[in-house]
């Protein structure tokens, strides 16, 4: 009975991890301004800085690494060194910005897809951040 109850805990642990990967984090705005983005403008990024642009090296990385602890810190970890994914600390050593891209848009094994998820900025944002790690 002991093992029995010891893998249906196991089981169920390693479900509720693998279920946490594609949670995406509620943002509460700060400022009832904050709550409701302009009509023709898009919705800010988290991480994304009043004044800069997408393309900007420091906003583009304050706006990945907002995202990766949202998004993929469950299962790759607080220092990228893994756990239930793997370890993406030299991602950009053996993946290119397009491999990591594909992987983002479409999942791969156990990671879901982020495709509809995440904005395309938000997705060029990590793949450029996650290449970039050598």
């Amino acid at each position: 009975m002991n093992k029995r109850f010891a893998a249906l805990t196991a089981t169920l642990l390693i479900a509720g991890a693998l279920a946490a990967c594609g949670q995406k984090e509620e943002v509460q705005p700060t400022t009832p301004a904050e709550s409701t983005p302009a009509p023709t403008a898009p919705a800010a990024s988290p991480g994304a800085t009043p004044g800069t642009t997408q393309g900007e090296g420091g906003s583009q990385t304050a706006q990945a690494e907002s995202l990766y602890k949202a998004q993929c810190i469950a299962c790759h970890g607080t220092d990228l060194g893994g756990g239930i994914g793997p370890n993406l600390q030299k991602a950009g050593s053996h993946l290119s910005e397009a491999d990591v891209k594909n992987i983002l848009l479409n999942g791969k094994g156990g990671m879901p897809a982020f495709k509809g998820t995440l904005s395309d900025a938000d997705i060029q944002a990590l793949s450029a951040w996650l290449a970039a790690k050598k």
